[in-house]
């Protein structure tokens, strides 16, 4: 009896979050463009990343938005990045160029290379990407200023990943929408705790007043989410779920090499305040009791015979899986309707195995991660 009141409790705190989900469930995407565009300085960190800079600077060139700058940090490139950037500057006359030869022992390669990006930019508004992304349309820079407002001072927007056969990318959009769910949802609800530099805006001056990475300068990864969990607030923070906002990035081919990836953003969660710690593992912990109590409950009952505890161990179980469907389905929706539905009660229980698998392998498997 005592674990099926623990079920009812799990299911009790799922449904708790699924309130917070439901922000961006029922989220209205503005369509107005405010008509305030103050200059942006778009920043692009790239390490070998030239034929993904071939096809993006065009792209971000071909931005309709009055006052903008594109910054390229080219950071030790091996692959010919440096002299094709050089040529760059003269065919588009809103690219400047930085170039880093070499990184100080205490700060993290990326870090630094943004931190130069940042601190050479002429704008007080920095819009981040990375080189293998692909904003959605000509307008990504304008719906990211069109949240701001004299009281916002960060944009979180959302960069999913292209469509590709297989189902390791199907997991990878499922995951993707999951994390934004979570990340934007709690921002709409006043508790803002990270974003994606794939697809992030915040001023400069900003950055500037909290000592840009002070603080994490030496944690592998973290340039944007750390930096968002630290100046981030109820009041300062919007989001932006324009679908003609998003920006596309291009997903691992490997269940090897996306798996070190998701090793490194789990890594830095035991860095968040302590508050988004303890809010973002009671999801995880209630996600995983629901379904252990759930399957605990029912083959107990099943072998006493007890088919009204059956019932009601189903129905529980039930009401937060219906929940989850119809709530996920929902946001789903809104962040560009990457899953189709009839996925997201399988995503739903493959989901408790993710998190058991990299619970324990960031438990007892510590070693030393680096960038690829």
């Amino acid at each position: 009896m005592i674990a099926f009141i623990l079920l009812g409790i799990a299911v009790g705190i799922q449904l708790l979050y699924l309130l917070i989900f439901s922000k961006t469930a029922f989220y209205t995407v503005p369509n107005a463009i405010s008509e305030s565009l103050p200059g942006v300085s778009v920043v692009v960190c790239a390490w070998n990343e030239l034929e993904n800079l071939r096809e993006l600077i065009p792209i971000l060139h071909a931005q309709q938005y009055e006052t903008f700058e594109v910054i390229i940090v080219n950071d030790k490139s091996e692959d010919g990045t440096f002299p094709f950037l050089k040529l760059e500057c003269e065919a588009y006359e809103r690219l400047r160029v930085i170039h880093i030869d070499q990184t100080p022992a205490h700060i993290a390669s990326k870090k630094y290379a943004l931190t130069r990006g940042i601190q050479a930019a002429t704008h007080d508004l920095i819009l981040l990407t990375d080189a293998d992304c692909r904003p959605a349309s000509p307008q990504w820079i304008q719906h990211m200023v069109s949240q701001l407002s004299p009281d916002k001072e960060i944009v979180l927007g959302f960069s999913p990943y292209q469509r590709e056969p297989g189902f390791l990318n199907t997991f990878i959009q499922f995951e993707t929408f999951y994390t934004a769910l979570q990340y934007v949802s709690f921002a709409l609800a006043g508790l803002p705790y990270m974003g994606v530099g794939r697809n992030l805006l915040y001023r400069k001056s900003l950055f500037l007043k909290h000592k840009g990475f002070d603080g994490f300068l030496n944690v592998l990864g973290g340039d944007d989410d750390l930096f968002i969990n630290k100046a981030a607030t109820a009041s300062n923070t919007a989001v932006c779920l324009h679908a003609d906002s998003f920006t596309y990035s291009i997903p691992k081919q490997s269940w090897s090499a996306w798996f070190h990836q998701k090793r490194r953003h789990v890594s830095v969660g035991g860095h968040y305040k302590r508050r988004d710690q303890f809010l973002l593992g009671l999801l995880a912990f209630s996600h995983l009791a629901c379904w252990v109590l759930f399957l605990g409950n029912f083959v107990y009952f099943l072998w006493e015979r007890n088919t009204e505890m059956m019932a009601w161990t189903g129905g529980i179980f039930a009401l937060r899986t219906l929940g989850v469907w119809y709530l996920w389905g929902r946001a789903n929706q809104t962040l560009g309707g990457r899953l189709s539905s009839g996925m997201i009660p399988v995503m739903d229980g493959l989901l408790t195995w993710y998190l058991l698998g990299m619970g324990f392998v960031s438990t007892f498997f510590k070693k030393k991660i680096t960038w690829k």
